[in-house]
């Protein structure tokens, strides 16, 4: 099996255990408008990522659990537009508890970075605080899609729906996403590929945000991306292995 089947196999297998039940109400409530009004702010706006793990590139961040406080502030500090937690715990070693946690100390806007199959899992998130939730195209039917987008508008969830190539893009603009992410990473190999990234920018309609996602590294990076047409740009790595990443937010900025 290629990683994508891997993990959705085991958000289904969580599914059928009964997990993602929702919680209690959060402290800060789920609010998808500000986060879709925090990446169209005038500007270079940064989406940084918190993630412990992947399965292309192993361990990014030891300790990740003790460390979640500490990046939001930085993020904060760095003038990220919002946070995206992965809270998949599987593949990229997350957990759920650190998306309100990074919510109630940065006051940003969040992004609940998962594998999304399941009306279930939209609850959770609300139950988390999450302002926003990852649709990936190529995880779902046209229909199941067109379900989850619904769904997550009618629970006040922005929509950040993921596309790789020009046909997801078309997939992916049919259901008017709140942004629509393009991934320089194949979920299938887990290579990147940011000329190819850069390329796919006019095939984005107008309408939705324009994110770009994976392999930015350098302000040389998001340069090309924003030419082309990409309004926000989605790092994880870079940030969470810089000596200073505030240092390094503020670089990706200028």
């Amino acid at each position: 099996m290629d990683a994508l089947t891997q993990i959705l196999a085991a958000k289904q297998s969580r599914l059928s255990r009964g997990e993602y039940g929702p919680g209690g109400v959060p402290a800060r409530p789920s609010d998808g408008a500000r986060f879709t009004a925090a990446l169209r702010e005038p500007g270079v706006r940064i989406l940084a990522e918190f993630k412990a793990r992947s399965p292309s590139a192993g361990e990014i961040l030891s300790g990740a659990d003790g460390k979640v406080e500490s990046f939001a502030l930085l993020y904060r500090r760095g003038h990220a537009a919002a946070i995206s937690v992965v809270i998949e715990q599987d593949f990229f070693g997350g957990r759920p508890d650190w998306l309100p946690r990074a919510k109630a100390i940065s006051g940003l806007p969040v992004l609940m970075k998962d594998f999304v199959v399941s009306e279930r899992q939209l609850d959770f998130a609300v139950s988390l605080g999450a302002d926003a939730v990852l649709l990936i195209v190529r995880a779902l039917s046209p229909e199941e899609l067109a379900k989850l987008r619904a769904a997550a508008r009618d629970r006040g969830l922005a929509a950040v729906v993921e596309a790789h190539g020009a046909v997801e893009i078309r997939l992916a603009a049919a259901v008017e996403p709140d942004v629509l992410g393009v991934n320089a990473r194949d979920l299938t190999s887990f290579t990147t590929d940011l000329p190819a990234l850069a390329a796919m920018a006019k095939e984005i309609p107008p309408g939705p945000v324009r994110l770009a996602e994976s392999g930015i590294r350098s302000r040389e990076d998001v340069a090309l991306l924003r030419a082309a047409g990409f309004e926000a740009f989605l790092v994880g790595e870079t940030l969470l292995r810089a000596e200073d990443p505030v240092e390094t937010l503020r670089e990706l900025r200028e």
